[in-house]
C-alpha cells in the first residue's frame, strides 16, 4: 500500500466503440510521461474507478444491492418519497465488494475515496472500502458519520469550494451541489444531513437504507471538478452523481448556513481553476440539467452517469442500453460528443490529445463481464426500461 498523501488544504450519439482504443499499463497505468493523463473507469451506476496521473480513487462504489420497492417505501403522509423508508436493515455485501476491489488494477490500491452524496446507493458500501485499502475518505458530513457508524474515522468533510491539491499535478476541488428531483419527493430531494452516527442494529448490525433514514442526501451533494497539469499541458474534467434543474440557480441551505447556488458554485470553480472549457463531463440529469451546466462548462465530451437503475443485480452486467433521445439531440446541436458505456466497466483514457476507449478487458474477464453487454429485448422494450430508469440516484 502506498504511503498516504498529505492534504493541502456533433455526433448524434458517438458510440463509445468507435473511440480509438488504448490500453493500460501495469502499475503506472494512467501516467503518461509526456503529459498529463486521466483513466476513468465506469464500475456501474454512479461507481468509477479513477487513475488520474497516477492518484487512483474510487468514487462512490456501491455494488451491493439493496432490495427495490416494497423494501423500500413511502411514509403515509408523503407518497412521493418511495425510497424514504425501509422493512428492516440490511447489510454490505462485503464478499462482491471485495472480489471488485481486488480486479481493479495494482490489486485494487488505491490512494482516496470521494463520495458525491450520502444516499444509499453512493456510499453503503464507501466505509468498506476503506477497510479494505486503507485509504481515507473524502465526502460529506453524512458520508463520515457513517463512515463513523462502521468503525471508519479516516473521512475529511468538505463543504463545496476547497481546492484540494492531490499529488502528481492533480487538484480536486469540491462543488457544493444539489440532488435530483423536486419538491414532490422533499426528503430525497432537499439538503438533509445526519445529527450523529447511525447506530447499527444490534441484532444484524445493518443499517437502515432509506433516504428518510440512515441515508440521507447529505446536504444536497459534492461534484467535482479535477484539473490535472503535468510538462506545461492540462486537461480536465468534472463529475456530478446527481443534479436538479427545479432549484439548481436557488441556494442550498443547511442549518441556516447558505452554501451558495450549484451553478454559482461551479463558475466559482471554473474561474478558481482558470478554465472556460473541461474536456469532460461526467454528467447526470438529462437536458433540464445539460440546457443549464453546458454553458458554464463548455464540455468537449459527455459521458452518461447514473443511468442504468437502481435495483438490478450487478453480476449480470449492464440491465439495458442508454439512450436518451432529447439529451442526444441537444447535445449533438452544441458540438458535444456523447460517448455512453456498452458494459459495466468501460473505460476512457483522456490526454491532451483527446478522449480514447480504454481497454478493460482484463478486469471484465476476472469479474465475469462481456467486453460488450448484449440484449435480446425489442427496442421498444429497452426504450421503456430507459425511460422507466431516467428518474436514476434514488430520484423521481
Amino acid at each position: 500500500m502506498r504511503t498516504r498523501r498529505v492534504w493541502s488544504v456533433g455526433v448524434l450519439c458517438l458510440m463509445l466503440a468507435a473511440l480509438p482504443a488504448s490500453a493500460g499499463n501495469g502499475n503506472d497505468q494512467g501516467r503518461d510521461q509526456g503529459g498529463p493523463s486521466a483513466e476513468l473507469t465506469w464500475m456501474s451506476i454512479a461507481n468509477w474507478y479513477f487513475n488520474v496521473n497516477g492518484v487512483r480513487m474510487v468514487m462512490d462504489g456501491y455494488i451491493t444491492r439493496l432490495p427495490g420497492p416494497p423494501f423500500f417505501f413511502a411514509p403515509p403522509d408523503d407518497p412521493g418519497d418511495i425510497f424514504a423508508l425501509t422493512q428492516f436493515p440490511f447489510l454490505v455485501d462485503v464478499t462482491s465488494v471485495t472480489r471488485v476491489q481486488e480486479a481493479l488494477p495494482d490489486h485494487g490500491t488505491l490512494d482516496l475515496l470521494i463520495a458525491g452524496h450520502s444516499h444509499f446507493d453512493h456510499t453503503w458500501d464507501t466505509p468498506t472500502w476503506a477497510k479494505l485499502t486503507g485509504v481515507p475518505i473524502i465526502g460529506g458530513l453524512s458520508t463520515c458519520y457513517q463512515a463513523q457508524a462502521q468503525g471508519v474515522t479516516d473521512c475529511k468533510v468538505v463543504k463545496g469550494g476547497e481546492a484540494i491539491n492531490l499529488g502528481h499535478g492533480v487538484t480536486m476541488r469540491v462543488v457544493r451541489f444539489n440532488h435530483s428531483g423536486n419538491a414532490s419527493n422533499p426528503i430525497q430531494h432537499f439538503a438533509r444531513e445526519l445529527s450523529g452516527p447511525p447506530t447499527p442494529d444490534p441484532v444484524t448490525t445493518g443499517f437502515k437504507g432509506g433516504v428518510g433514514e440512515d441515508y440521507p442526501n447529505g446536504g444536497g451533494g459534492r461534484a467535482f471538478l479535477f484539473t490535472v497539469d503535468r510538462g506545461g499541458r492540462r486537461i480536465s474534467f468534472f463529475v456530478n452523481n446527481s443534479a436538479s434543474a427545479f432549484d439548481l440557480d436557488q441556494p442550498i441551505i443547511v442549518d441556516g448556513v447558505n452554501y451558495g447556488a450549484p451553478l454559482d458554485n461551479l463558475a466559482k470553480a471554473m474561474k478558481d481553476a482558470g478554465l472556460t472549457s473541461v474536456d469532460v463531463w461526467i454528467g447526470t440529469g438529462g437536458l433540464p440539467v445539460a440546457q443549464l451546466i453546458v454553458p458554464v462548462i463548455h464540455p468537449k465530451n459527455y459521458i452518461p452517469n447514473h443511468w442504468d437503475g437502481l435495483f438490478n443485480p450487478f453480476w449480470p452486467g449492464l440491465p439495458f442500453p442508454y439512450q436518451d433521445a432529447a439529451l442526444s439531440a441537444y447535445l449533438a446541436g452544441q458540438g458535444i460528443p456523447l460517448l455512453p458505456q456498452h458494459q459495466y466497466f468501460d473505460g476512457y483514457r483522456l490526454t491532451p490529445g483527446g478522449l480514447t476507449a480504454l481497454d478493460n478487458h482484463r478486469i471484465k474477464q476476472r469479474l465475469g463481464f462481456s467486453d460488450t453487454q448484449q440484449f435480446a429485448a425489442p427496442a421498444a422494450t429497452r426504450a421503456a426500461a430507459v425511460r422507466a430508469a431516467s428518474s436514476n440516484d434514488c430520484d423521481r
